[in-house]
């Protein structure tokens, strides 16, 4: 056997990630990209499940256990509830009201299509961490990322309702200001629920997950030694 082939062969092992996969993944963002900022402007990309769009295409392209698990990390818990909340509204039943957007006739299907993506995203993002491994220096790196983007869209973006004349608009981006996009909400302190988001979420969303996965999934570094082995 040549070096060559000895290469082409440790590639070939290494890569966890098929190709047509990838490409199929980055045609969507591409489609999507686009027509999110036209009909919603660049901050609706400052969303968690936007910015897990975004860290799943590098994680998928760089084989990145650390890219793959911080959206996990961030997203597996509150987009399991999306998922419930749609199947539900398929029937009729309201449950969370968190996908109530996707049956709004006044909305172009197409872009309904697109948003489709919050229901498969979170299996893909769990295929692409079985795949590649859970690196457990995601829940920091996730926290910090989020506690960042959670200040900016409290300190810096519009609080609800949207404006009339630009309806789509994004506000009370991340829920950083209330639970309904209607209002702000009024139980307490404004600062005060900040103040439990930021705290709340590390908590109850991603101290969960990341229990979870590092008891299910397997680390990079033992995926390497099988690899090795193969």
């Amino acid at each position: 056997m040549t070096a060559a082939t000895e290469t082409n062969g440790a590639t070939k092992r290494a890569s966890r990630i098929p190709l047509w996969f990838k490409l199929v993944y980055t045609a969507f963002m591409a489609v999507l990209v686009p027509n999110y900022w036209m009909n919603y402007g660049p901050t609706n990309f400052l969303y968690f499940c936007d910015v897990a769009l975004f860290f799943t295409l590098a994680a998928l392209w760089l084989e990145s256990p650390l890219l793959a698990s911080m959206p996990a990390i961030g997203i597996l818990l509150p987009q399991t509830f999306w998922c419930v909340d749609y199947l539900a509204g398929l029937v009729g039943i309201r449950v969370f009201g968190m996908t109530g957007y996707m049956f709004d006739s006044k909305i172009p299907l197409f872009t309904r299509g697109l948003s489709f993506f919050h229901f498969w995203l979170p299996f893909v993002v769990a295929w692409a961490v079985w795949r590649l491994g859970y690196d457990r220096r995601a829940l920091p790196y996730w926290t910090g990322l989020a506690w960042t983007l959670l200040a900016i869209c409290y300190f810096a973006m519009p609080a609800p309702p949207g404006p009339a004349d630009d309806p789509n608009l994004p506000v009370n981006i991340n829920y950083v200001f209330g639970l309904s996009d209607e209002k702000p909400q009024e139980w307490m302190h404004p600062h005060l629920y900040f103040a439990i988001l930021m705290i709340g979420m590390p908590l109850i969303v991603y101290l969960p997950t990341h229990w979870a996965l590092s008891r299910t999934c397997r680390t990079p570094q033992e995926i390497a030694r099988e690899a090795g082995r193969d």
